[in-house]
């Protein structure tokens, strides 16, 4: 293998994980040309996906606490909403974290080339630049990190602009007095959030029994108690099956065994936009891949071994393209580990737990072993809870609600994973994957002095609860 410092590495895709990839192979000396369709670097998440909708989170959770306040005695008026204002700042926050890539690919002197790429064969891509002009580009090694898309349902397709996908969302066009979000996922919630925070009437329609998929039930319980006071409506066990554009909103025909039954259960009702939002489909109809070895799967993600490493020798993928969980932090430490490996290392990608967290209010977030994927397993753990209501600093704040709770190995007293529902929850989650990853034991945790009064807390609490002998609630542990 040649000298990693003498290699040229083409990376397609600045997200992430493609940026992150090309950041760390110019950091170790290698050449490095970055290629993607925007004027900088940052991919779906910083343009239109994880950055703007936490922007616009943030100020649908002030509109939120400034309308909580007067159970504190604090009345504000009613806000006032400057949507082109609103707008702008979240367009500048965008603006400002991709322009600081830009710098950084510069410092790092990581040739970015604004265009599309397509592959001529294993070692050669011709890319389509942005003026229109064609470069040829001849490489050592060459990652894939396009991402993914908005998943669409073709019988609900409308060629209108009252429907929207997570992109045309964001855009914030205006404030509709009514919103049909389709799918009870993470981004339809968070997005169904953000209008409900504005003003907008929203339906929530969810097909299977319960919202966020996936995520244990006792988690998501707080955030679906809140939901229904912020939206107007929560179908669950329903689908859509058809939607007709009438000109002045939307007309959807609900289908579902509660459907009909109540006036809370509608089968018809018009919306002034909907929201389709079911998932994500991975970008791996990249042109000339067939003229390579790269192998794709049924559900169109590229193949790659623990390296992340295609079939092809020379070709590697990470992120949302080659597979679930489609998280951002997820393909940033993919397109690191193949840089090592493409450097000689000895890596691989096995992590023990990558964090989940859904940015609702109050947020969801977990990792590692989930008691879901335990009872599915028919895999024996000890589960301790501790309820938020039992936390200083959750009174004070007034978000008793929260839950925080870990899994562990019963024979080993092993820590397996961690769920947080509540204020703060994305943030509290990065001790769980820590502990995990470093093969923390129950009384690792307990002893680990936690500041007080902290939400953090209420993890070294849960670990207490595990031995019966937690502060603040009398659990004693069972025999």
């Amino acid at each position: 293998m040649p000298d990693s410092q003498s290699l040229h590495i083409a990376v397609v895709g600045a997200g992430p994980g493609g940026y992150a990839a090309a950041f760390l192979a110019a950091d170790l000396g290698m050449t490095v040309t970055l290629i993607d369709p925007e004027l900088n670097p940052g991919g779906v998440c910083l343009h239109r996906g994880c950055i703007p909708s936490k922007a616009l989170l943030h100020v649908a959770k002030l509109l939120e606490e400034s309308a909580q306040a007067k159970n504190w005695g604090i009345d504000f008026a009613s806000p006032k909403i400057d949507l082109a204002r609103l707008r702008s700042w979240k367009e500048s926050v965008v603006k400002k974290l991709t322009g600081g890539l830009g710098v950084l690919s510069k410092q790092r002197k990581v040739n970015y080339v604004q265009g599309r790429a397509a592959f001529e064969d294993s070692t050669r891509l011709r890319i389509t630049k942005s003026d229109g002009s064609e470069e040829r580009l001849a490489f050592d090694r060459v990652i894939i990190a396009t991402g993914s898309r908005p998943a669409i349902i073709p019988s609900l397709k409308l060629d209108t602009p009252r429907m929207m996908d997570s992109t045309g969302a964001l855009n914030l066009e205006d404030i509709p007095g009514t919103l049909l979000v389709v799918g009870g996922g993470y981004i339809g919630l968070e997005l169904g959030s953000v209008y409900a925070a504005l003003g907008t009437r929203v339906t929530v329609v969810e097909m299977l029994p319960g919202l966020l998929p996936g995520a244990d039930r006792d988690l998501v319980l707080p955030l679906h108690k809140r939901l229904e006071k912020m939206f107007d409506g929560i179908l669950l066990n329903t689908t859509v099956a058809s939607l007709k554009d009438e000109g002045s909103g939307i007309r959807a025909t609900f289908e579902g065994p509660e459907v009909g039954v109540a006036e809370a259960n509608p089968r018809e009702k018009v919306f002034d936009r909907v929201l389709v939002s079911v998932g994500r489909k991975p970008n791996s109809e990249i042109p000339g891949l067939e003229k390579t070895r790269v192998q794709v799967g049924p559900r169109g993600f590229i193949q790659v071994n623990k390296q992340l490493q295609t079939e092809d020798p020379s070709i590697y993928a990470i992120g949302d393209v080659v597979g679930e969980p489609m998280l951002a932090h997820k393909a940033s430490h993919e397109g690191r580990v193949a840089v090592e490996a493409i450097a000689g290392q000895k890596v691989a990608f096995e992590p023990n737990a990558i964090p989940a967290v859904v940015f609702t209010d109050p947020e969801v977030a977990w990792c590692g072993l989930t008691e879901t994927q335990a009872q599915n397993e028919n895999r024996e753990i000890k589960v301790a809870r501790f309820p938020w209501a039992a936390s200083g600093r959750a009174i004070t704040i007034d978000r008793p609600e929260g839950m925080t709770k870990l899994l562990f190995d019963p024979q080993t007293e092993r820590l397996l994973g961690m769920g947080i529902v509540g204020a703060g929850a994305g943030e509290l989650i990065a001790e769980g994957v820590l502990a995990i990853e470093m093969a923390a034991l129950a009384k690792d945790v307990a002893l680990t002095i936690h500041p007080h009064p902290t939400l953090s807390e209420t993890i070294m609490e849960s670990a207490e609860v595990f031995f019966g002998t937690s502060t603040h609630i009398y659990r004693p542990k069972r025999a």
